[in-house]
């Protein structure tokens, strides 16, 4: 879900349940190492994954246009009410509710229009192995100098640094981000941004710190060893891509007639989609970045390369034809806690604290 709807935190203290399930970057967060679809690419110097509303784009783009549209309420209200003269006090009232959905529907299209149309086509995070850094790309930088790129923001992969499962709680459930904040002296929040996907409810809180655990073996150890992702998102998107993301936005594992019931909503998401890709740019690292990403033409860990499948279409045909491996997972090394990784996750979600003491001997 897109962080713009949620509540904010910037000023404030981190929220208490957020500390309590801090991430520890040298520790094994669950027996499970595996990515769900969150990485762009992958080479020995760095991997670049996605933020959260990547996979949700098309929903607040067609809300978005839909909060456009309704703006015409107003108009529409205003015209109709002035087409007979009334007192000047009914004039007042008719004026004042002909403003009221041009202020509701266009603060809509204001918070959520932003960065969807005229922004960035995706906003990567860069795990960044050498410099022991993340660096994310947060907005398109309209009037940048020679070399500046887009807006980055940084955050350090040491253990002071605050990395955490976030919760929240909506109307469509509760939800589930991997999130870093960044504090000032007195421990509010300055910044603060999600990394990866999102995970719906508590039963799939197993595969956020599956994911953790995939990114922390990277920046620990390295890609040596580290699973295949569960697919390389393109950074080209197609039009097939835009109705791939629209269709398993209800559900990768949906049923045929679910899918056929959805599938005028699902046409109307592509072209929502679409649209708003046409109208955004690819993001540009800043020169800084791009001279320490530099990746060695024989880098034998540089993924996609040529035969690798990309995005949602090739990948599910490779997967058909047995070349690209389907549900790829490891598991971590000298593991002693719970052997199942739901029950280790729920004991977690409890006391995470007796948790975190339990895996402290893990690497």
């Amino acid at each position: 879900m897109d962080e713009r709807v949620m509540k904010k935190c910037i000023g404030q203290p981190v929220p208490e349940w957020d500390l309590a399930h801090r991430l520890s970057i040298n520790r094994s967060a669950g027996p499970t190492i595996q990515d769900f679809g969150s990485t762009f690419s992958v080479t020995s110097t760095y991997m670049d994954v996605i933020e959260p509303s990547f996979l949700e784009k098309q929903w607040f783009v067609t809300g978005t246009v839909l909060a456009f549209l309704c703006i015409g309420i107003g108009p529409y209200i205003y015209f109709l009410t002035h087409a007979d003269p009334a007192p000047a006090f009914w004039m007042f009232i008719f004026n004042c509710i002909a403003i009221l959905p041009v202020v509701l529907f266009g603060t809509i299209v204001w918070k959520l229009g932003r960065g969807l149309f005229f922004g960035l086509l995706h906003r990567p995070i860069r795990f960044h192995r050498e410099a022991r850094k993340l660096y994310a790309i947060r907005a398109r930088r309209f009037f940048a100098k020679p070399g500046e790129g887009d807006v980055v923001w940084e955050a350090p992969w040491t253990e002071d640094s605050i990395f955490c499962l976030h919760r929240e709680v909506t109307s469509f459930g509760t939800i589930f981000h991997i999130r870093h904040y960044t504090v000032d002296d007195h421990g509010n929040v300055t910044r603060v941004f999600s990394i990866g996907r999102e995970w719906t409810g508590r039963l799939q809180v197993e595969m956020a710190l599956a994911q953790w655990n995939y990114w922390r073996l990277y920046m620990n150890d390295g890609p040596n060893g580290l699973p295949k992702p569960m697919l390389f998102h393109t950074q080209h998107e197609t039009l097939r891509e835009s109705f791939l993301f629209s269709m398993y936005s209800f559900g990768m594992r949906a049923p045929v007639v679910v899918r056929l019931f959805m599938m005028p909503l699902i046409l109307v998401f592509t072209v929502m989609r679409t649209l708003a890709n046409k109208t955004c740019r690819a993001p540009v690292w800043p020169d800084a970045i791009k001279r320490i990403s530099a990746v060695a033409s024989d880098d034998p860990y540089a993924e996609p390369r040529p035969g690798t499948p990309v995005g949602w279409g090739d990948t599910v045909l490779a997967q058909q034809r047995g070349e690209y491996p389907n549900d790829p997972k490891a598991r971590v090394n000298g593991w002693s806690g719970e052997a199942d990784g739901r029950e280790y996750a729920l004991a977690w979600l409890e006391n995470p604290h007796s948790k975190m003491a339990h895996s402290a001997v893990q690497g």
